[in-house]
């Protein structure tokens, strides 16, 4: 009996340990490490964040006394109602015109579509600094269009610092995401529903608001939601338009730069996280409606040639499109000047940079380095990190700590990110009551890392979303014949699943090094004097004046943003012909 005892004792923890063999214990332990290392990098220092907005400038504990001071302030807490009321707008404004444009996109017969569809994204490859530089060489003082076109128009330029101004420049830059998500809801909608609409005599007004907005109504709340997170959180465009209207986003700025007031910089982030995490908590359940709605089978609607809807289509398409070369051929055009307005000869004396602060090309060139790293490490770890979750059976606690970990950085705003980032990163270590920590992390502070670490941080929820569709597209089958034949599943990643997923690896790169390229909110708190960058630079030339240098600047990450696209495409234009060959064959 004894001996039956102990065979009815081990034959459980046989079995346990026999469910579990070396490739089981090799992805829980990569998924451990990648819950490590997010947590080091986001959870730690919005923690130091959150602490330090409760303490004094003594470092003595105050509970809310900071954010108290903080509302009971007319000058700091009505920012948070000029932050909310220039994002409502814009959010109104943005998604308007964003769904105009696609639905002329995909339910009209419209010639273009593919240049009207390129010339909408052109504002992702621009930094939000430009926006509002190019808004003041149209409107300004001496702007093209209030003395150049039209002789003087007094009083565009008082305006135009202010709420118009920021609003102006924030739809420019929703637009495009405005775009991009309601062009795909339009797409998935069911070609069937017209037709019974059809058949039983509704109209074309009655149609679009019983069948084309119902149908569309998760994607048409993503678009709010994203639009309206970008424009609260945005803090290039403001810099240079806001003038005396302050937001939080540059209050944000003013407290930790000019003011040196780390504590009150703090709270103002935290007033900023609040209404982006509820933004993003309803845009996440929205998301997740809207991909049970388009989970059903569904024919795809084909638009039919109705000449008066697509000419009129058309010609919105075309003032869109020509506001928006306005926008940046103007700051091409200022960059190539001597010395606007007065002596208009063209010539490349702004790209030289000489006389100017921000440091020229060498910030240019850091700039592409940093890029470069933000995209190779960026995309290894989230597409690594999908991989993980998502082709990973069993382990469902742990994949589901590593994915909301993962698109926790969606709901963060970059501005927040860099000083939680300096408070983390700059501490030489944490004193308990009875003895010090050493932060080894402390050696990254002021260095090119910190820098990669922010953006891959900062883009890393879209880079791992994108990673987690193209994996859902593959057939399981893949690991399963893998695990039958005994083959590492790190081999069948290596030599299967990065094989087949290469496009959305390479658009992954894409999104990393453009972004990289363009974005100044996380890294304007992290750059040092040695390390210039070039986003950053085009904010300390326009602070000097120097808008055509800064001009200048802008146009050369617009064109290195752009050539990246273009490889991008040349490279999947390839892989698309390699693997039709292949079918062929």
């Amino acid at each position: 009996m004894s001996r039956v005892a102990a065979c009815a004792e081990t034959a459980p923890r046989q079995g346990f340990f026999e469910g579990i063999d070396t490739a089981s214990w090799t992805r829980r332990l990569l998924i451990l490490l990648f819950i490590l290392w997010m947590t080091v990098m986001v959870l730690l220092p919005l923690f130091q964040l959150f602490l330090r907005s409760m303490v004094n400038p003594r470092g003595d504990f105050v509970g809310l006394a900071n954010y108290i001071h903080y509302f009971k302030t007319p000058a700091l807490s009505h920012s948070l109602g000029n932050s909310l009321f220039v994002s409502l707008m814009t959010t109104a404004i943005a998604v308007t015109l964003g769904f105009g444009y696609a639905y002329a996109l995909t339910r009209t017969c419209i010639p273009g579509k593919s240049v009207f569809k390129g010339l909408a994204m052109m504002p992702l490859f621009a930094p939000t600094l430009l926006n509002g530089i190019a808004l003041v060489y149209l409107f300004g003082r001496k702007g093209l269009i209030t003395q150049g076109f039209f002789g003087t128009l007094p009083g565009i330029d008082i305006h135009l610092f202010g709420p118009v101004g920021i609003i102006i420049s924030e739809v420019l830059f929703a637009f495009p995401q405005a775009v991009l998500i309601l062009t795909i809801a339009l797409g998935m909608t069911d070609a069937r529903l017209y037709e019974a609409a059809d058949s039983l005599g509704a109209g074309r007004v009655r149609t679009f608001f019983t069948v084309t907005l119902p149908g569309i109504k998760y994607g048409l709340l993503s678009a709010v939601f994203v639009c309206f997170i970008l424009a609260f959180t945005d803090f290039g465009a403001p810099k240079v338009v806001g003038g005396t209207f302050n937001i939080l986003a540059t209050d944000i700025y003013k407290q930790v730069i000019g003011q040196q007031n780390f504590i009150m910089g703090s709270v103002v982030s935290v007033v900023l996280l609040i209404p982006t995490a509820l933004a993003f908590v309803v845009d996440r359940i929205v998301q997740r409606k809207q991909v049970s709605l388009i989970a059903a089978r569904s024919v795809p609607l084909t638009p039919t040639p109705q000449k008066i809807r697509d000419t009129i289509f058309l010609a919105f398409c075309g003032l869109i499109a020509f506001l928006i070369i306005a926008f940046y051929g103007t700051a091409l055009f200022a960059s190539l000047v001597k010395v606007w307005p007065y002596n208009l000869s063209p010539g490349f004396w702004h790209y030289r940079f000489t006389g100017t602060g921000g440091g020229g090309y060498a910030a240019f060139l850091n700039s592409v380095r940093m890029s470069a790293y933000s995209a190779f490490f960026g995309t290894c770890i989230a597409f690594s990190a999908a991989y993980l979750i998502e082709k990973t059976r069993r382990m469902r606690m742990l994949r589901q700590t590593a994915y909301f970990l993962s698109i926790l950085p969606l709901a963060l705003p970059g501005l927040v990110i860099g000083l939680s980032y300096i408070f983390f990163f700059n501490a030489r270590g944490w004193t308990l009551p009875w003895f010090t920590i050493p932060n080894p992390l402390n050696l990254f502070y002021g260095t090119m890392a910190i820098l990669v670490i922010s953006n891959i941080i900062h883009f890393f929820s879209v880079s791992f979303l994108t990673a987690t569709t193209a994996l859902k597209q593959l057939d399981k089958e893949f690991e399963t014949v893998s695990e039958s034949l005994g083959v590492p599943f790190y081999t069948t990643f290596v030599r299967v699943t990065v094989p087949v997923c290469l496009p959305a690896v390479l658009e992954i790169g894409m999104y990393y090094f453009v972004n990289a390229m363009a974005t100044v909110s996380a890294v304007i708190f992290l750059y040092s004097a040695d390390i210039p960058l070039a986003s950053v630079a085009i904010a300390n030339m326009d602070d000097a004046g120097d808008t055509a240098a800064a001009c200048a600047m802008s146009i050369l990450v617009i064109l290195t943003n752009l050539l990246v696209r273009l490889f991008y495409g040349w490279m999947t234009r390839g892989i698309k012909k390699r693997s039709q060959a292949w079918t062929v064959r």
